[in-house]
């Protein structure tokens, strides 16, 4: 069962982190070649992809995962609301946003859900080998789709390219329509864990590297979102074994399949992979991206929020594997509303600094909440 256990978690690894790492190799170079306000401003319409991709996914990534792996085949509905929404909210992106990015926006909208869907089904199913396929595969095209429309046609390129390096995912939700029928019945049963879960992924969503883009350029401006998003990007690396550990969790939680002492060593290795962070990261951007100077003391801050995310990410898990989705909701509830209200205060007093802070701060108000609710039900 061990030996199983490692093999799990080292094919989902291998595609996490060399796909990561092909993204990286992608956004870093990007970085490099162009201005801070312009890597900013890709950003910023990302986010608002992000924000909107998130409001459609009715069958978010934890329910459909959840719900696969206890057999409960609910997919092809959840698909069906999921996919109308997006198509609808892509019309009105395009509609009500007009800009040069406008009908890329619309269609990586659509991709960002497309993309959920089936990775939910392929992890509920624990697929880990496939997983891992269809994330190389897709960050692949990203470095090179990406590259390519760079170099033809400059960054104002990028968005579109990244929307055609999800396409081949829609083989895998045509799969999940032969494979069952639509069944709102079904639906009806399960409505308030969808529902309460629906609102867990968006709240998480939103607060997770969506909001913060939206917030940051308004107040701060393109170039400096362009130095926060670097720094982010490095935080996203040092997190790719915490989510590659959560993606591996959840439908073990879900089975009820014990797992302490993995846990804790996936902790232990958070505050390895932080402290790596704030000694190493400002010496990288000092030597590659001269550009970014205000990237550096980001980076070092921010490395501190790898700690209480990854804790989050634990906590998260055994809650949902439980179907106990309510406590995550205000767990993210009170975590976006944190990030927003001190990214306000903090990034116009503190600039980049503040933004630093208050990530760290939104990472620590979930594990504190978290551990209030762990601690109520023991004495429920």
């Amino acid at each position: 069962m061990e030996l199983k256990k490692i093999k799990d978690i080292a094919v989902l690894g291998i595609g996490d982190i060399t796909g990561s790492a092909l993204t990286a190799i992608f956004w870093f170079y990007l970085a490099s070649q162009i201005e801070p306000e312009h890597y900013g401003e890709i950003h910023w319409f990302l986010g608002i992809a992000g924000i909107f991709s998130s409001i459609a996914l009715f069958g978010s990534l934890n329910t459909l995962t959840v719900y696969t792996a206890k057999n409960i085949q609910i997919q092809s509905t959840l698909y069906v609301i999921s996919l109308s929404a997006s198509i609808i909210l892509s019309l009105i992106v395009i509609i009500f946003f007009p800009s040069f990015y406008t009908l890329d926006i619309g269609l990586i909208l659509i991709a960002y859900v497309i993309n959920t869907l089936a990775i939910g089904d392929i992890l509920g199913r624990k697929q880990y080998s496939t997983h891992s396929k269809y994330i190389l595969t897709q960050k692949g095209l990203t470095l090179g789709l990406g590259l390519l429309f760079f170099y033809l046609f400059g960054y104002e390129g990028i968005i579109f390219a990244l929307a055609l390096s999800y396409i081949f995912f829609l083989k895998r939700i045509f799969s999940v329509f032969r494979e069952m029928k639509v069944n709102f019945k079904l639906l009806k049963q399960k409505i308030r864990f969808i529902t309460n879960n629906y609102l867990v992924f968006l709240t998480g969503a939103i607060g997770s590297g969506q909001i913060d883009k939206i917030i940051v350029a308004p107040l701060l401006g393109f170039a400096m979102l362009g130095n926060y998003n670097l720094a982010l990007q490095a935080i996203s690396i040092m997190m790719i074994f915490s989510s590659i550990s959560y993606k591996y969790l959840l439908p073990q939680d879900a089975t009820k399949t014990k797992n302490k002492n993995f846990k804790m060593i996936v902790i232990l290795l958070s505050i390895i992979i932080a402290l790596v962070g704030i000694f190493i990261g400002p010496m990288l951007v000092e030597n590659y991206f001269t550009k970014y100077t205000d990237a550096k003391l980001a980076i070092q801050i921010m490395s501190l929020a790898i700690i209480p995310g990854t804790m989050s990410l634990i906590f998260q898990s055994e809650f949902l594997g439980n179907e106990k989705s309510k406590p995550v909701l205000i767990v993210n509830s009170v975590a976006v509303i944190t990030l927003t209200i001190s990214m306000i205060i903090l990034g116009l007093n503190f600039g980049i600094i503040g933004l630093g802070i208050s990530l760290v701060m939104a990472n620590s108000s979930k594990v504190l909440t978290f551990l209030f609710f762990k601690n109520r039900l023991r004495y429920e």
